[in-house]
């Protein structure tokens, strides 16, 4: 069996099959009509490289070395001045499957770290059609490089040069370019009969948002609606291709996101959240709970909607299980293997752990959801206009100093009150109970955790993106500056 997965910034509310009003991704809800919808289903980190990490690995950010220990509970991701990325040390779930024969390819971003050491072809990936960064800027090739795209070793360009954005009217063709290299791979895997692993991670949401010329200006919903449109339209075809071509129910796919919609570009190049609280960057549902579609035709009976308390880590379990291979045993796995969930309906009880950094902030068992810290961002930052909970102010909840509340979680029943609006009365029955099953779930999780080596402490300029492999041939290189490593500060 292949697999692949898509991996998009979008948010929980983006999707028609979710409730998204203007019910522009067809594609999108026809995959969820002939698959199973999950719908408590989490990143693993509300902010982008850590959730990533925690994908391919099947293991929590503070297990993988993706997070800081510069100040405590701070969301780190990997600009490209960053020193770490993926350890060795760490095993990926490609590196995992060419075990089984597999081939496999990463299109879209990788941001797992882009110096020589992390180049996913040295992480068990076969190739490699994307960028280690995200486009979003500025960059001016003097303080900051642009960002490279790669084909396999050797970059082919750089973003806004030869890969052009068009910041005025948010045209670019990238979209088009990571479809053609999915349908071509796929294609060619066939041919050969080779089983393959895709993990589709493409940046178009990701502000400054962009779409190709013939889906702009089409959405009721600006840039941001036309990005997500020219998606869907991207995926259909991706999804029609294993049809086509008669592999369908040989190809497991699975679609999510990285984390929950950005809402500090909201509205004009920002998501949707749906009913639930804030957005990336936090801890409440809005910044984690992800749209997430299991397709597999002939196997998954179509229009299934689970309620299983599902997590991007398990996308690492499943695919092995697909592969016939055990996860590694010499180290702790985050993720479960969701096999009986998609095809027997079962329902397997785990908890979810909301992770901020350095710091466990909050844990959901069954319905219920603890806080143990809460902070939206500063108040520094907010009187900058940086807000994560635009017109979602809960007192109490979504603070601007960092709130602990070990002693006395705030504790939320989600099936009630899923925007996390109404805390439970510290006195109820419920309550303690509540919060006793909680309190002995994490007890048991701090005594047996490993934090990894942080990755995201040190930020050096020497190491940005200034003569990627493949440079000389194209004369893109730039002069590269004093190495000057310092501690790379992380406000939010």
């Amino acid at each position: 069996t292949s697999s692949g997965v898509f991996l998009l910034q979008m948010g929980w509310g983006d999707l028609g099959a979710f409730g998204e009003p203007s019910k522009e991704t067809p594609n999108l809800d026809q995959m969820a009509a002939e698959g199973m919808l999950f719908l408590d289903f989490y990143t693993a980190n509300p902010l982008c490289s850590p959730s990533r990490a925690a994908l391919l690995t099947g293991r929590l950010p503070v297990r993988n070395g993706f997070y800081t220990t510069n100040g405590h509970a701070r969301n780190a991701y990997t600009p490209q001045d960053i020193v770490g990325g993926i350890p060795d040390s760490e095993l990926l779930l490609p590196e995992l499957l060419k075990k089984a024969g597999y081939v496999n390819k990463i299109i879209g971003k990788w941001h797992l770290g882009h110096r020589p050491q992390f180049h996913p072809l040295k992480h068990g990936f076969d190739e490699w059609f994307g960028s280690p960064n995200c486009h979003f800027g500025p960059y001016d090739n003097r303080e900051r490089p642009n960002i490279p795209l790669y084909r396999d070793w050797d970059m082919i360009g750089r973003y806004y040069e030869d890969f052009k954005i068009d910041l005025k009217t948010g045209e670019s063709n990238l979209t088009q370019l990571y479809l053609q290299e999915a349908l071509d791979f796929i294609s060619k895997q066939q041919a050969s009969q080779q089983p393959f692993f895709l993990y589709w991670a493409i940046d178009a949401t990701h502000a400054p948002v962009y779409a190709s010329k013939q889906f702009l200006g089409t959405s009721q919903r600006g840039l941001y609606g036309d990005a997500v449109r020219e998606i869907d339209d991207s995926i259909g075809k991706i999804l029609s291709r294993l049809q086509q071509l008669g592999i369908s129910e040989n190809t497991f796919v699975f679609f999510t996101s990285d984390n929950g919609a950005a809402l500090i570009s909201a509205p004009t190049q920002g998501g949707s959240n749906g009913p639930f609280l804030c957005g990336k960057q936090t801890t409440f549902e809005g910044g984690m709970r992800e749209p997430a579609i299991a397709w597999w035709p002939g196997h998954i009976p179509a229009g299934g909607v689970s309620h299983q308390l599902g997590s991007v880590m398990d996308l690492f379990s499943t695919s092995l299980s697909l592969a016939g291979l055990q996860p590694p045993s010499d180290r702790q796995i985050d993720g479960i293997d969701l096999l009986p969930v998609i095809l027997q309906g079962k329902l397997i009880d785990r908890p979810i752990f909301y992770y901020r950094g350095n710091e466990l902030m909050a844990v959901r068992a069954g319905l219920y959801k603890a806080h143990y810290w809460t902070w939206s961002n500063s108040w520094e930052e907010h009187s900058k206009g940086i807000d994560f909970c635009p017109g979602q102010s809960v007192s109490g909840v979504t603070t601007h100093t960092q709130e602990e509340h070990t002693y006395l979680p705030l504790l939320f029943h989600l099936g009630r009150d899923p925007g996390e609006k109404y805390p439970l009365s510290f006195a109820s029955e419920e309550y303690q109970r509540a919060v006793e099953r909680i309190s002995a779930l994490v007890q048991q999780h701090k005594a047996t955790l490993v934090p990894g080596q942080p990755q995201l402490n040190v930020c050096d300029q020497a190491v940005m993106n200034w003569s990627p492999p493949g440079c000389e041939k194209l004369g893109k290189c730039l002069k590269t500056p004093e190495s000057d490593p310092k501690k790379c500060s992380w406000p939010h």
